[in-house]
């Protein structure tokens, strides 16, 4: 992975980002957040393409991170099952694209437990996916409940 390589964010999705990893947020970073929103938009649904993108992130910053360095490897292996060489390093960039879109889905579905639930309070949305998605089966064929776990929900 080049040093230039990047992913973008959503910029519908802004300020719930910077909720989720505010003061009061259960994720100390972007980065984080948006890892969490891509395995559970894998999980909970289909990707959302988006156009308008916030400030991009660097790639690097995948690396630090418990999962980062494979995280978007498996989503896109899952997405594109039969296709093992979307693997390839020549791919990186759609492997990067299938990412953001499991990102912006996973960000729409908080966004829809936030407003359904009339709450605030995203620590405890987070913590109800996060133990969603380890007590219920996966509604895809591939389960990533266990990567869920890397959610900081310590705050």
């Amino acid at each position: 992975m080049a040093a230039e390589d990047r992913f973008r964010r959503p910029a519908v999705h802004e300020q719930l980002l910077s909720d989720l990893t505010g003061k009061d947020g259960p994720f100390r970073a972007m980065v984080d957040a948006l890892m969490f929103a891509a395995a559970l938009g894998r999980r909970k649904g289909k990707p959302a393409p988006f156009d308008k993108a916030g400030e991009s992130i660097r790639l690097a910053l995948m690396d630090g991170r418990q999962y980062g360095d494979v995280l978007i490897d498996m989503i896109a292996a899952a997405e594109a099952h039969d296709d093992p060489k979307i693997l390839a390093d020549e791919r990186l960039a759609e492997r990067i694209k299938i990412f953001e879109e499991y990102a912006n889905a996973g960000l729409n579905f908080i966004q829809g437990e936030l407003n359904t639930s009339g709450s605030r309070d995203l620590v405890t949305i987070v913590s109800s996916l996060v133990m969603d998605a380890l007590t219920s089966p996966s509604e895809k064929e591939d389960d990533l409940a266990q990567l869920l776990q890397f959610a900081d929900l310590d705050g």
